[in-house]
């Protein structure tokens, strides 16, 4: 892959500050919990699963320091993003692990590479789904720097193109951080895949025009029912796809499901600093006076999603809560 968002080596966790793109890409070397923590909480890294495999490594680091117990490590991390589900699977992982006497190192190791193939799978699987579509919209960015390696949304895309189909890709700029057009298009240009940079309220008028034959987006926690969170303005883009008969795929691996939450209703919606909204590049563009929301996602409801892409399959939203219930019971379940 040209793009790793993150590596492990001689006890340090290397980050690419996802902050500093595309002007320059710079390495973050941390060696302390405290250190990673503050970089999930700071979006030096952000996306769902490479938050996840960022959070297992830092298990890793607080083990190597030796203050720190499994809960106490676990809590720490924890307490950074409330939404994405990849977040507190990482962390259950190592923890798990080094409570039960086992080498952390080991299962981060392993969380990370099952987190890379199963973002190669979902680019296997959904590739197909995207061979009649030209013109492709997504939201933020769930490519390689948002999962380690290959991506969610952008990984059905990599392997589509891969595989010699001529698609070009809608960007999305994503505000208030830009995401999109920072990131999503790096990656892209860096790929030499065909795009364009729109602002998010294009989104509307392209599908209504025609210009658009496919969404796919990734997620930061799914819902048993199918229902959804990821970064703000996905709903609006899944009523608009809904309205105008176009396709809306969700790509995720297993780490993003939680069958723990029935419904959109109780997904966690993390509320950011209001200056994310009020400043541009650091500057004030909004009067002194003025005050701002700054929700960090949305849950857009399952009757809006046509299928979520898998590292095993595509899956209907009706068809999602038993499939979650088959895999909770194990390899062979019916």
């Amino acid at each position: 892959m040209p793009v790793r968002a993150l590596w492990y080596r001689s006890g340090v966790l290397h980050l690419i500050d996802q902050r500093k793109l595309p002007a320059r890409e710079v390495d973050r070397p941390l060696r302390h919990v405290r250190d990673v923590a503050e970089a999930i909480r700071t979006m030096v890294v952000r996306g769902a699963p490479a938050i996840g495999v960022a959070a297992a490594y830092g298990m890793v680091l607080a083990h190597r320091e030796g203050t720190y117990t499994p809960e106490r490590a676990a809590r720490l991390l924890r307490a950074t993003r409330p939404t994405a589900h990849d977040l507190f699977v990482g962390v259950e992982t190592v923890r798990a692990a080094w409570a039960n006497g086992e080498d952390p190192l080991a299962a981060a190791d392993r969380y990370r590479k099952a987190t890379v193939e199963e973002c190669h799978r979902i680019g296997v699987v959904g590739a197909p789904l995207l061979t009649r579509a030209r013109r492709v919209l997504t939201h933020c960015n769930a490519g390689a720097l948002a999962t380690v390696e290959w991506g969610t949304a952008l990984a059905p895309i990599r392997v589509a193109r891969q595989r010699g189909a001529r698609l070009f890709v809608w960007v999305d700029e994503t505000r208030p951080l830009l995401q999109g057009s920072r990131l999503t298009a790096w990656e892209l240009a860096r790929e030499r895949i065909p795009h364009a940079v729109i602002v998010d309220n294009a989104a509307g008028p392209l599908m209504r025009t025609g210009q658009v034959d496919a969404v796919i987006v990734g997620a930061d926690r799914i819902a048993r029912n199918g229902d959804f969170a990821n970064k703000i303005g996905t709903y609006e883009k899944a009523v608009v796809a809904h309205e105008n008969g176009i396709p809306f795929y969700v790509a995720a691996p297993w780490s993003t499901f939680d069958p723990r939450t029935t419904s959109g209703r109780t997904i966690p919606v993390e509320e950011r600093a209001e200056r994310e909204v009020l400043e541009m590049a650091g500057r004030r563009v909004a009067p002194e006076a003025s005050r701002a929301r700054n929700p960090a996602f949305d849950v857009t409801p399952a009757k809006y999603v046509t299928a979520f892409v898998t590292p095993d399959g595509v899956v209907r939203p009706s068809e999602l809560a038993n499939v979650l219930a088959r895999r909770s019971r194990g390899p062979g379940a019916r």
